[in-house]
Formats: structure tokens, sequence, C-alpha cells
């Protein structure tokens, strides 16, 4: 868990402007020299806040680069503040590819990921993907959070900890959620970035609360076992999301909780696909 406050600030700047910030700007963001927050990032997350930004970059230009086909590859470079050459250079050096070669092989890479073959399962189609969705304006949630690096695969047990720790918020009408900020398919399953959450009022005590942002959404309504949750948002962006006639805006996906059978860890959740 990502416990200093300070730090979990400057994740969610760096998350905001991952296009053109900088380590200077963070640090003065939070109000420290470069020097010492660079140390405190570091002693927080195992990882420079200079390689932290340049990886959210990349994963987050291949992730666009996935699901935004018809735009071009230098324009999507340019969103993440590299030159054409640049961008090239740097894409290859973290993946092994070219972003244009990477582009055609995302669908490949994303069925033939250990995650895709262990639900057992084939990708869904446009057809099978749209009968699950559907179009909706949610609320803001407020909520309890707390931010974690690692595997999807821990989310099990981060939330039973989690849930027991602020179990004096927690009421017959409170919804978990869940922010999953990182495709699998593209960054390290051991580094992906997310936030267990519980809704709770506006005016909670604590600390670590923050806004969930509503507006309009795709929302997939799922009901499966965990390890198929990989295979249905695969299905989502590979087959849905283009023929959509949907664009996935700055805001990102999470999922509510609706209802988790803990015998046979079958489970309800909807897929919230932030849309434009």
């Amino acid at each position: 868990m990502i416990a200093n406050e300070v730090v979990n600030r400057a994740i969610a700047y760096i998350l905001e402007h991952a296009g053109e910030v900088t380590v200077d700007e963070v640090a003065e963001y939070c109000h420290f020299s470069k020097f010492y927050f660079s140390r405190l990032f570091k002693a927080e997350t195992g990882e420079s806040v200079y390689a932290f930004i340049k990886r959210v970059k990349m994963d987050q230009s291949a992730f666009r680069l996935k699901i935004d086909k018809e735009r071009s590859i230098t324009d999507i470079g340019l969103d993440y503040g590299y030159s054409p050459s640049n961008y090239s250079s740097a894409f290859r050096q973290r993946y092994q590819l070219s972003p244009s070669d990477f582009r055609k092989e995302s669908y490949r890479r994303a069925v033939e990921h250990p995650l895709f073959y262990q639900a057992k399962k084939e990708l869904e189609t446009f057809e099978e993907c749209d009968r699950k969705i559907t179009i909706e304006n949610l609320p803001d949630y407020p909520v309890i959070y707390e931010r974690r690096i690692g595997n999807y695969g821990d989310l099990g047990q981060d939330w039973d900890a989690f849930l027991d720790k602020y179990k004096d918020y927690v009421t017959e009408e409170s919804l978990l959620l869940e922010l999953t900020f990182d495709d699998p398919s593209i960054t390290d399953v051991d580094k992906c970035l997310y936030e267990i959450c519980i809704q709770v009022d506006e005016d909670c005590p604590l600390e670590n609360t923050r806004i969930i942002p509503g507006g309009k959404y795709a929302v997939y309504h799922f009901e499966g076992y965990t390890k198929e949750i990989y295979a249905a948002y695969q299905g989502i962006f590979n087959s849905w999301l283009p023929r959509s006639g949907y664009k996935i805006d700055e805001r990102y996906s999470f999922e509510i909780y609706r209802n988790v059978d803990c015998d046979s860890m079958c489970m309800k959740i909807d897929f919230c696909i932030p849309i434009k």
C-alpha cells in the first residue's frame, strides 16, 4: 500500500498530467525540493519518480495505440510529450516493438496473455459485449481509498484487509469500488496501479478520501469468476469499443461490486468505462 499522502498526491497529479509532467513540476506541486521528493517517492514506491513518470507515459500511450486506432501514432506520441523520432525510440526501448508494430500486434498480445488462457473463454464478439453494456450517467462517488502498485491477482487479500480496517465505515448501502489504472496486456503484471474504495459520506473525516468522478460511462454488467475478468475487459477493448462509436475519455475506468459469493467466488460487477 502507498501510505504516504504526499506520494499519493504526486501520483494523482502524474496520472492527471501524464502528457506533460516533469519531476521538477511534481516536486514543486508537492512543495518539496526535487532531491528530497525523489528520495521520498522511491522509498515509498520502490521506483524513482522519473522512472514512474516515463512508465506511465509509455503505458498510457500504448493503451491509446490499442484503442484509438484511427489516430496517428505521431499525434498520440505528441500527447505524451514525445517528438516522432523520440517516441519511436523510447517506445521500442520499453516494448521491443515499434509503435506501429505494437498497434498491429495489440490484439494478439491481448489474447495470448496467460491471464486470457486461464479464463478458458473465447474473446467476446461485439454483439455479445453489446448485450451486456448499458450507457449510463453515473453520479460522483465520494470514497475512502487505498492505492497500491502490484499484481491484480492480490486484490482478494487486499480487500480482506481493507474491509477489516474500515469496517466501522461500512453500511448495508455502502458500495465497494475499485479503480484499475493499467491494462495487464501492456503493463508488467506486478507493477499495475490500483485503488480499492468504499463509498462514504462526503464529510468523512479520514485523510485518504477522494471523489471518483461521475458522468457518461459504458457499463458492462459482468457475471462470472475472477479469472474471467481479464478476458471480459479485452472483449470490451478489442471487440466492442472499435465498433461502438464511443471513445474513452481522460477519466479512468472503475468497477462497482454488486454481489460476491465468497464460497464459489462467482461475482456480479459493473465495469464502468468512461466515454465521450
